[in-house]
């Protein structure tokens, strides 16, 4: 009898488990004081109203690139197979006939505008941009200038002692934060011939191993599409042979504050990729005279164009009055 007893309660704490498993979450609900639960709150008090910069090129097919490395082509999507009474094969999708139109992207490289190197690009042990984990996403973001000193040097490479000099004017640099090289040198994007040419401004291998050595930060970021200047791009081995990324062709810094701001993080995810097309935003506090916020700029509905949309000479759709 006893063991009958056992087995009639085990069953019934295996039924009670099951059942709190495969219970649905509870719903969120407003707290009895009328704040938001989680994170919501903190999106109403503070994420809402802060100012928010853009730090990305848009990629086009006339732009800076790496000498090794080809320009994109943008082209209108043709249909891969017809669809009958709709679109013949190879035929191109248009607003007027078939009520949409898609862009076809010939990328020669990965490697290409604003962009998050993972360590796959260098090192055949390394991490591919598939594997970038979800904690990329938000982190602190620190902005060292060496924009007064680029204006004097055009190769100037940030040093230890810019990052010593910062930290004496802000504090210790965040554990696992983002820190960005203002150069300045962002601004001469359009200039395709100078942009890639030397001398441009760096950041030095001693720099690097300092930021990740002795701060721990996630990763560092750069305006020019290279680290350094250096014959073999020795920052660059180092960071992706001990397994740091890093971001290139950054935008917009000087429109940011040096400290007390956050970065989101986002990135194109092609399995086994050796590099990412990235979005960079900085998130400042609602008092920045730069950026936009929520409240200015709801997203929903988007602006509409000032003028039809049609594409130019190399296959960009525009504003075309």
């Amino acid at each position: 009898m006893r063991s009958k007893y056992l087995g009639a309660l085990c069953m019934l704490l295996l039924l009670a488990v099951l059942l709190v498993a495969c219970a649905p979450p509870p719903m969120p609900v407003a707290t009895p004081a009328g704040r938001l639960p989680g994170f919501w709150q903190v999106y109403e008090d503070t994420f809402k109203e802060a100012k928010y910069v853009d730090l990305t090129h848009a990629f086009e097919p006339v732009q800076p690139v790496w000498p090794g490395f080809g320009n994109a082509q943008f082209k209108p999507a043709v249909a891969g197979q017809a669809i009958e009474g709709y679109v013949e094969k190879g035929q191109e999708f248009t607003y007027e006939q078939h009520g949409f139109v898609a862009t076809a992207y010939e990328l020669p490289t990965d490697q290409y505008g604003t962009q998050l190197d993972p360590p796959a690009h260098w090192d055949n042990l390394g991490a591919t941009i598939s594997d970038i984990p979800a904690t990329y996403a938000i982190r602190p973001l620190v902005v060292i200038s060496i924009a007064d000193k680029v204006a004097q040097d055009e190769g100037y490479h940030l040093q230890v002692q810019d990052i010593l000099d910062w930290e004496a004017k802000y504090g210790r640099i965040p554990e696992g934060a983002v820190v960005m090289v203002r150069s300045d040198w962002y601004k001469k994007w359009g200039d395709l011939e100078r942009f890639n040419q030397k001398p441009f401004p760096g950041v030095s291998l001693d720099a690097l191993k300092f930021l990740h050595l002795e701060r721990k930060i996630l990763f560092h970021g750069h305006e020019p599409l290279d680290t350094d200047t250096t014959p073999t791009l020795e920052g660059e081995a180092w960071l992706m042979h001990n397994h740091f990324a890093q971001a290139e062709g950054v935008a917009n810094l000087d429109q940011v504050p040096e400290a007390g701001a956050l970065i989101i993080i986002g990135f194109a995810k092609p399995k086994g990729g050796t590099g990412g097309y990235a979005r960079y935003v900085a998130v400042c506090p609602k008092d920045w005279p730069y950026g936009v916020s929520v409240v200015e700029m709801p997203g929903a509905p988007l602006p509409t164009q000032t003028a039809p949309l049609k594409r130019d000479e190399n296959g960009v759709l525009r504003p075309t009055p």
